[in-house]
């Protein structure tokens, strides 16, 4: 049984951040969840999906962020509970839905946990999700531990259905892949019916037609909520205060920042100095909490990532109090106290309380720090970014370079999201020429694609996944068509979303919870549209060169699926197709006119070139047995056999 739905009351498990928001999720009844994958949030859906048959749930993975927010808003007016999860750039897809909802309202609780990364640990961006809730005028509650993240789930839930209206839980990187102590509460028992109840006046919230008009009437009710919320975060248990009445330095935090502070805190042996205020609802701000503590103090140091969101409020809040608690001294981002960008960690808090209270601190000895970066640099082997031995991009790539030199025209490749992003890089030959959001390639290749009337002759190109295509590109693919761009688009289909870890998508014929389900066929929707369709697979380089250059000199839109299944996929992990070797013989290395172009160029981790013997080897720990390197060596050096 998974420790997801243990029964048992007050037992203490170790769960990771996002398992705790599904604990707590389980424990307020919720009813149905949705969400399209991104790290770091995709383990909240995944492991709801995981209990979706013992828990009665209705789990999807959407096909973008922005029909997500929708199937849950749909279970709220019906009355259950919902939720949706997104990573930071999800959030700007499901905007435009979210501004409406937000005016509308909702009816049973509906959470929306957005899942940041500072520092960009596995995004093209650190962007932040904290401002929607500002802008749309929706409580915003942030975790501080484990314990938190279950406990402010549940009452994110009660939250959301008192004041009828979205709330947002929001969690960062290190709070969602971190794991802790937590003590289980009750799981819930409720049974309940959906009803969507339509036909009451216009304005009744519960039985009236759920509409985002009119606006002076709807707005002026969510500013009243507002007004109702901040009365409820006067009370929260989730703000806490650690530390003297009157503080030599008062330090605000919130979220994962609040570990990193109370680190900080003791190891520099301030605790009778340094009074820690720990916020859990960030958005609207508690006045009368926040009056207390700043007028306990001169100077206040605001302990957040990436942005300066609540420091900026607890300014404004100040500014607007100042004839009550005083002037103040703030230290921050603002004054470069600390990083603008980035993670924070305990030895930046530390440094910036040390310098603030004239401190002499040093975090790392200096021999401690030399040896450390002597014994990384000794010991860890330099790892560039590359795709993944038997990686099906690597040999799409190949072939779309090559098409494009054979083609002679100065063609290129726009390109957005997924792991596909690396071809930017030398993994990739370099290809990739423009980088944005998922579908964006598409969006922007359409626009080149256009500009043959000012005399550009350059072919444009657009590379997508399989699971990019349904989220995005279909919309900028209909533009492109519609208005006779020429274009080619390649659709990398590697048969599932593997960039998050596999989350089945509308391609695919199983859902998140394992159910069978149509899939959709991506060439035969391209040429319902009216786009030229060619399906490849990509390890018959030949013939998948020889396709793309074909389309190159064609015009309007053309689209190539490039069709073979991650080499990481539970279907096709550690099954090799061939058994690939060097012969040593045959193999010339660097006096070979290709100049190790395997090793060098090609660059398969599987390939490797052996100093001390002058010849290129397979590992065969690291091959995948696609045997794409065999069709690229001018010696024929590399050999294949298949596997019987």
């Amino acid at each position: 049984m998974s420790k997801l739905i243990d029964p048992r009351e007050g037992v203490r498990v170790l769960l990771m951040g996002n398992e705790a928001i599904v604990r707590g999720a389980l424990e307020a009844g919720v009813n149905v969840a949705a969400g399209y994958p991104g790290t770091p949030s995709s383990e909240i859906v995944q492991n709801l999906a995981d209990v979706a048959g013992e828990r009665n749930l209705y789990v999807e993975w959407s096909v973008n962020e922005k029909v997500a927010m929708e199937v849950a808003a749909a279970a709220s007016f019906a009355k259950l509970r919902s939720l949706c999860a997104m990573k930071q750039n999800g959030v700007n897809v499901a905007s435009d839905f979210l501004l409406h909802l937000t005016a509308a309202g909702t009816r049973g609780g509906m959470v929306l946990v957005a899942c940041d990364d500072p520092g960009a640990l596995s995004s093209v961006n650190e962007g932040e999700s904290r401002h929607f809730a500002r802008m749309v005028e929706v409580p915003l509650l942030e975790p501080g531990d484990f314990q938190e993240a279950k406990d402010m789930t549940k009452w994110a839930f009660e939250l959301s259905e008192e004041i009828r209206n979205l709330v947002v839980l929001r969690s960062v990187t290190r709070m969602s892949h971190a794991s802790g102590n937590v003590t289980l509460g009750r799981l819930s028992d409720a049974q309940p019916k959906a009803e969507f109840k339509y036909d009451g006046f216009i304005l009744d919230p519960l039985e009236g037609p759920v509409v985002s008009a009119p606006v002076p009437y709807k707005h002026t009710l969510q500013q009243e909520k507002l007004k109702r919320v901040r009365e409820i975060f006067e009370g929260s248990p989730f703000n806490t205060y650690a530390g003297p009445e009157k503080p030599d330095l008062l330090v605000v935090t919130s979220s994962a920042c609040t570990l990193y502070s109370r680190e900080a805190i003791h190891v520099l042996g301030v605790k009778d100095r340094v009074g820690l205020l720990k916020l859990g609802t960030t958005w609207p701000l508690p006045p009368e909490l926040l009056k207390r503590h700043l007028a306990s103090t001169d100077r206040v140091l605001i302990v957040e990532e990436v942005i300066p969101f609540l420091e900026e409020n607890v300014k404004i809040l100040a500014a607007e109090t100042a004839l009550e608690i005083g002037a103040k001294t703030f230290f921050g981002k603002n004054d470069g106290t600390l990083p603008s960008i980035g993670e924070l960690n305990p030895d930046l808090v530390a440094a910036a309380i040390a310098k603030i209270l004239g401190i002499d601190h040093v975090a790392m000895p200096p021999d401690y720090e030399k040896k450390a970066t002597l014994m990384s640099f000794a010991k860890a082997p330099n790892r560039e970014l590359t795709f993944c031995p038997g990686c099906p991009h690597r040999a799409s790539f190949w072939a779309i370079h090559h098409a494009l030199l054979m083609d002679n025209r100065l063609g290129f490749v726009c390109g957005d999201i997924g792991c596909y992003s690396m071809a930017a890089l030398p993994c990739g030959f370099s290809t990739l020429k423009t980088l944005h959001a998922m579908g964006s390639g598409a969006g922007v290749a359409s626009g080149f694609g256009q500009l043959h009337r000012f005399g550009m002759e350059q072919p444009a190109m657009t590379v997508c996944g399989d699971s990019t295509f349904f989220a995005s590109v279909m919309p900028a693919l209909v533009n492109a068509i519609h208005h006779r761009a020429d274009l080619t688009v390649v659709v990398l289909d590697n048969s599932g979303t593997a960039m998050t870890g596999f989350q089945p998508h509308p391609g695919l014929k199983v859902n998140a919870m394992g159910g069978d389900v149509p899939a959709l066929d991506i060439a035969r929707i391209c040429a319902a549209m009216g786009a030229k369709v060619e399906v490849r697979d990509p390890f018959q380089l030949e013939e998948a060169r020889g396709t793309l250059i074909g389309l190159l000199e064609e015009k309007g839109v053309k689209v190539l699926i490039m069709r073979q299944m991650c080499a990481l996929s539970p279907e096709k992990r550690a099954k090799k197709k061939y058994e690939v070797q060097v012969d040593e013989a045959l193999c010339l290395g660097e006096t070979c006119g290709c100049n190790r172009l395997c090793t060098r160029v090609f660059r398969c981790p599987g390939l490797v070139w052996d100093k001390e013997r002058k010849k290129a080897r397979v590992d065969e720990v690291l091959c995948a047995g696609c045997g794409v390197c065999a069709l690229i060596c001018p010696a024929e050096a590399i050999r294949k056999e298949e596997v019987a």
